[in-house]
């Protein structure tokens, strides 16, 4: 299709924050688990960073209450900048300043967490009748992978809403919303046809999961006004892309996948957390050489769980 059915171009971003974090309390209890760092840098940067280099450089965030340090984090610290200034401390007056000077950032109050459709939905005064990305925490993209780009150029293709999609172990479809598709010409896009939140394995209708990463028509604001709770007495956006996906263009449809192969890391609970930390901590050129001797002593004096000693 050309841009001519498809005018509106995405340029914001949507990233939901306003989670209270009981999987790692309690060192969540006083510091959002969005800003808990991987390695010297809050996880949350990392997304904000990702966003702009699809070119997406309007951040909304949606917070709750305990969030204002996200805010300060993305605001400027003069004292702290003059102190380093004054050191000459060059390279960490940079570290600090860079996360301020990233993009546009602005936030809303989600008031009570009623599932990621509401949180989605405490975004429309701000986004307006645009298409808009989502951008989940949990969730970080390999820095090389251009997913949210593709999401994007995919929209701009087909219209509607686009979600990402990565395959799982049938042990783990039950964590995430599973969706059922159908082939296009492009052999990483197909077409969504049914979506369910966190199914039964035997219930799932494939092993191609929803990841963090989603594209919204803004027709996606007035099915969620009108989307009850489902499970767990949220709001799930889920459901309101299940409706986008049954209808024609000309009514906010239909609902695409990108089939994601790529490098994701998951946050949201405490083995994955620390796999990535890991991770890119190994993947930095001013740690490795120290870090990695280190890491592969301390296994060969650690055997696995289970092991003879």
């Amino acid at each position: 299709m050309t841009d001519t059915e498809h005018p509106s171009r995405v340029g914001k971003a949507v990233v939901p924050a306003a989670g209270l974090g009981t999987r790692f309390l309690p060192a969540t209890k006083a510091t959002p688990k969005e800003m808990l760092p991987i390695v010297d840098k809050p996880a949350i940067q990392y997304v904000v960073e990702e966003a702009v280099d699809a070119g997406l450089d309007d951040v909304l965030m949606v917070t709750g209450r305990s969030k204002r340090s996200i805010e300060d984090h993305f605001d400027r610290a003069y004292e702290l900048e003059e102190a380093l200034r004054a050191k000459s401390d060059t390279q960490r007056l940079y570290s600090v300043r860079e996360s301020s000077e990233l993009a546009q950032v602005h936030y809303v109050r989600q008031g009570e967490p009623r599932g990621l459709g509401h949180a989605v939905l405490c975004a429309s005064a701000h986004v307006g009748d645009e298409p808009f990305a989502v951008l989940l925490g949990d969730d970080l993209i390999g820095r090389n992978e251009a997913l949210l780009r593709r999401m994007i150029q995919v929209r701009e293709t087909y219209g509607g809403s686009v979600v990402a999609l990565m395959e799982v172990e049938p042990d783990h479809v039950s964590l995430y919303g599973c969706a059922a598709i159908e082939p296009t010409d492009e052999d990483d896009v197909v077409t969504v046809t049914d979506l369910v939140e966190k199914p039964a394995v035997d219930q799932a209708p494939s092993r191609w999961a929803v990841i963090g990463r989603y594209i919204c028509d803004p027709a996606v604001f007035d099915v969620l006004r009108e989307t009850p709770p489902g499970r767990g007495g949220e709001i799930q956006l889920t459901d309101a892309l299940l409706q986008l996906a049954q209808r024609k263009p000309a009514d906010g449809g239909p609902v695409h996948g990108v089939l994601f192969r790529g490098q994701r890391y998951d946050t949201g609970n405490k083995i994955d957390y620390l796999r990535t930390v890991v991770e890119f901590a190994c993947e930095r050129q001013d740690l490795a050489a120290e870090f990695l001797p280190w890491l592969r002593d301390f296994v060969d004096r650690h055997p696995a769980a289970g092991d003879d000693a």
